[in-house]
């Protein structure tokens, strides 16, 4: 069982735009010929930022891609401010230390992965507690110059170790890393 960190980037390092926008990333293939049906598979429980919440809201639940949340996972969403709830999904607002919320995730998911959505810098606060365990990234062949980073932090020593390298379509690398703890 890990704690995940499983996303798409730019060529340059970016999850989004600086007004995060994805609208960059969907041309470049179609995410049933990546990794991700067999990683949602195996995800028992999910965090997720208030940006990626709200996006979800506006372009999944309240879009154009299907009307619905897509996760039978319960979800934590870490934010500071009201956000509305979606019907029909275990989510779960919270906010401060992961540690905590990571605790209740690791019960929740009953011995299957737990995913830390996005964004960048939740991503990171999982790695500066010693709880991220992976970082799946698909490397997209566009680059944005500016946006949302992937993982904001300094991340030298012990550097990640690289697990996998994988082609996805013409337009995707998969890289998948094993997060080395500090000692």
């Amino acid at each position: 069982m890990r704690t995940q960190y499983y996303t798409a980037s730019s060529l340059d390092g970016f999850i989004a735009t600086e007004d995060d926008s994805l609208e960059w990333l969907f041309p470049l293939g179609d995410v049933n010929d990546t990794g991700y049906p067999r990683f949602i598979a195996e995800v028992g429980a999910l965090a997720m930022g208030a940006t990626t919440y709200e996006w979800m809201q506006r372009h999944v639940v309240n879009g154009d891609h299907g009307g619905r949340w897509p996760y039978t996972q319960p979800a934590w969403v870490f934010t500071h401010r009201r956000l509305p709830a979606v019907s029909e999904a275990d989510i779960r607002f919270v906010q401060g230390d992961v540690r905590p919320v990571h605790a209740q995730m690791q019960a929740a998911a009953a011995g299957r992965n737990r995913w830390v959505v996005g964004g960048g810098d939740l991503a990171g606060q999982f790695l500066d507690a010693g709880l991220l365990d992976e970082i799946i990234v698909q490397v997209g062949s566009v680059t944005l110059g500016r946006g949302k980073p992937l993982l904001p932090r300094r991340l030298t020593q012990p550097p990640l170790q690289l697990v996998s390298a994988t082609r996805v379509g013409p337009g995707f690398a998969e890289l998948r890393y094993s997060v080395v703890r500090r000692t």
